[in-house]
């Protein structure tokens, strides 16, 4: 899908606030409620809109820490790395999971109630898992910027 100029107007929106109603989508575009609709029917069809979520203050459910964990994988066969890939992501405790270069395999954003459920975290999935060779630990002290917005429109990426 090609994006153009209101596409990428409507993604700046969608990201900076994902409940805006229709027709404050239209005003803030330019565009028709009906070509709204029908563009961001499309950018969910493509894919370019992925989710819509709510974003939750961690600390409002208990969940006070953050950690950022490097892990390095003892043999690195697809069938090992997707296999790992498959535990993070379906441990709620990751926030996100990164396959990458360097001195580490994955790069982990992970949260937890206290150091005891961090402890149980880092126990299922990295002390119990025998194709971990190590994993390096840096506790967040505190979060100065957090979201998953991509530049959409040109003038975002200055």
């Amino acid at each position: 899908m090609k994006l153009d100029q209101f596409d990428r107007s409507l993604l700046h929106l969608m990201q900076r606030d994902a409940k805006m109603g229709l027709e404050a989508l239209a005003s803030e575009t330019g565009l028709s409620v009906a070509s709204v609709q029908r563009r961001l029917k499309a950018l969910r069809a493509s894919g370019a809109i992925h989710s819509e979520v709510a974003i939750v203050d961690p600390k409002k459910l208990g969940v006070a820490m953050s950690f950022v964990v490097m892990v390095e994988l003892e043999r690195e066969r697809q069938d090992q790395i997707d296999a790992f890939s498959r535990q993070a992501q379906a441990e709620p405790r990751v926030q996100q999971c990164y396959y990458i270069t360097g001195d580490a395999d994955f790069c982990l954003i992970c949260t937890a109630r206290d150091m005891d459920d961090f402890e149980e975290l880092t126990k299922k999935l990295f002390f119990d898992n025998s194709n971990v060779r190590r994993f390096r630990t840096s506790v967040v002290m505190g979060r100065k910027k957090v979201g998953l917005g991509i530049p959409a429109k040109n003038n975002d990426m200055d």
